[in-house]
């Protein structure tokens, strides 16, 4: 027999159920899109394959849908879109969401009013390589170097505005240097006329560059983390030689701005125990991405301190892709 409190319980567990919106008590009520806004074959896609399946397990049905072009901005304006419901998830880089709105007039998307911070994800440093037979072998000895090289060094880059662009830019100015800037379609030919000796030095991700690193084909002055890489902790961080420099590449999930907090309180919970699982760690290591937690509140401040560095950098480079 139930006695009083008992009972007092019962009808307060009865009542709260009652007035909890339907939502809460089916989510998730059909198979979840995760949006990737790069192309497939990507650092980002294989984050999003990943967490896709591992989510899979407490989730249902999570789906990744590559939608890329003009940056990220195509995949970022659909994702904002979508029913605020928590069905729809965007998986995004910082340089699509913390770079875009200083490099394009109209990016379609307010990277923070049209949406709420889920969790950070991973970060990955990049990493400035240069010609094995470049003459200097530490960042100190680059810059004294670079300082009075005439004509000036140039760097390649994945194309103009792109994050290893602005990380030469960043350099410039917080090193006081005058790199030329040599813009490429992609990563990878500008790497390959660095390797090639066409060009001397670029900054690239890690999991581009770190085979060519191993091979003796390139040579790391300093990776752009504030800290070394603990996948490649024989490279220093540019930091050591420069305090203060950081620039990294990192990778976050949002949702539409308006998603019930309940809801996003869930996803929280779900991808920080993926990101946290053993299978899911082995896999990022293949790819160089080294874990991040923190939840919502982690990635609102990361998404804010970007959004301030990257519009004075971008401003500085007169960047622009309109």
């Amino acid at each position: 027999m139930l006695n009083r409190r008992d009972v007092c319980a019962a009808l307060a567990a009865g009542a709260a159920s009652a007035v909890l919106p339907a939502w809460s008590q089916t989510y998730p009520s059909k198979p979840i899109q995760l949006i990737v806004p790069q192309a497939p074959g990507g650092t980002n896609d294989a984050v999003g394959r990943i967490l896709a399946q591992k989510l899979s397990e407490r989730l249902g049905s999570v789906v990744v849908e590559n939608k890329p072009g003009a940056g990220g901005n195509i995949g970022t304006v659909y994702a904002a879109q979508q029913p605020q419901d928590g069905h729809t998830l965007l998986l995004t880089i910082s340089s699509a969401q913390a770079i875009n709105p200083w490099l394009y007039k109209r990016t379609g998307f307010d990277p923070v009013a049209d949406f709420a911070p889920v969790a950070p994800i991973g970060v990955v440093p990049n990493v400035l390589v240069v010609h094995p037979s470049f003459p200097a072998n530490t960042m100190r000895e680059f810059m004294e170097r670079a300082r009075t090289a005439k004509p000036p060094y140039q760097y390649a880059s994945a194309g103009n505005g792109s994050l290893n662009h602005l990380l030469g830019a960043m350099l410039n100015q917080a090193a006081q240097l005058q790199l030329g800037h040599v813009p490429y379609r992609g990563v990878a030919p500008a790497l390959n006329d660095v390797l090639g000796g066409q060009i001397p030095m670029a900054f690239a991700s890690l999991p581009s560059c770190i085979q060519h690193i191993k091979a003796g084909k390139l040579r790391a002055l300093g990776v752009s983390s504030p800290k070394r890489s603990p996948f490649a902790p024989d490279i220093p961080a540019i930091a050591e030689a420069l305090p203060g420099f950081s620039g990294e590449l990192w990778v976050g999930v949002f949702v539409g701005a308006g998603t019930p907090e309940p809801i996003v309180r869930r996803l929280a919970q779900d991808l920080e125990w993926a990101v946290s699982s053993a299978d899911v760690l082995d896999k990022f290591a293949t790819l160089g991405v080294e874990k991040l937690s923190g939840g919502p509140d982690a990635l609102a401040a990361m998404l804010r301190t970007d959004l301030a560095k990257w519009k004075t950098i971008v401003a500085a480079s007169g960047a622009s892709v309109d």
